[in-house]
C-alpha cells in the first residue's frame, strides 16, 4: 500500500525572509514530503517588498530544496491549506511570546479544520532574535540587515529598500 503525499504549509508574511525562515524550511523539508511556503497576502498591511520579491526571495533560497516551493494566498489558511491538500501547517517559534499567539491560532484553526494538523518548530538559538520586523527596521535606518537574510535574499530585499527610500 502506498503512503499518502504528507504536504505541509508553512505560512507567513516573509517580508523578507530571514534564515530564521530559511532554518525553518530547512527542517520542515526533512520531515515532509512537500512543503509550501505561502506568503500570506494581508490588504490591511503595508509591506516592504511585493509578494512577487517575497515568492522571488524564497524561491532564491529554497532553489536546492527539491521539495520546497513558494505560493501566495489570500483569505483563511486553513481553506488555503485544505484547497491544495496540505494536512499540516508549519509554524516557527522563537520564544514563549511567539508560542501564546501561535498556540491560538492553532486552536482557532483545529476548530475550523479539524483535519489539518500543526506543528511547531523551534528555530535555531542561533536565529531566535531575528525577525521580519527588525531586518526592515534596520534596513530603513541605514544600518546592516545582510546578517540577518539568506544571501541570495540580500539583493531582492535591497531593492525594495532602495525603492522605499526613493
Amino acid at each position: 500500500m502506498l503512503e499518502p503525499m504528507r504536504l505541509a504549509v508553512y505560512p507567513g508574511s516573509f517580508d523578507p525572509p530571514t534564515l530564521g525562515h530559511l532554518d525553518i524550511v530547512q527542517r520542515a523539508a526533512r520531515l515532509f514530503d512537500e512543503v509550501i511556503v505561502a506568503v500570506g497576502i494581508n490588504r490591511n498591511k503595508a509591506p516592504l517588498m511585493t509578494v512577487e520579491e517575497r515568492i522571488e526571495a524564497i524561491e532564491a533560497c529554497c532553489s536546492p530544496m527539491r521539495n520546497v516551493r513558494a505560493d501566495a494566498f489570500e483569505g483563511l489558511l486553513v481553506d488555503y491549506a485544505s484547497s491544495v491538500g496540505a494536512t499540516t501547517v508549519v509554524r516557527g517559534l522563537r520564544a514563549t511570546a511567539d508560542f501564546e499567539y501561535e498556540f491560538q491560532m492553532s486552536m482557532l484553526n483545529r476548530r475550523m479544520r479539524p483535519d489539518i494538523e500543526t506543528v511547531f518548530l523551534m528555530t535555531h538559538w542561533e536565529h531566535s532574535y531575528v525577525s521580519s520586523s527588525m531586518a526592515r527596521e534596520v534596513a530603513l535606518h541605514g544600518g546592516d540587515f545582510e546578517p540577518l537574510l539568506p544571501p541570495e535574499v540580500v539583493p531582492i530585499f535591497a531593492r525594495a529598500v532602495a525603492r522605499r527610500r526613493g
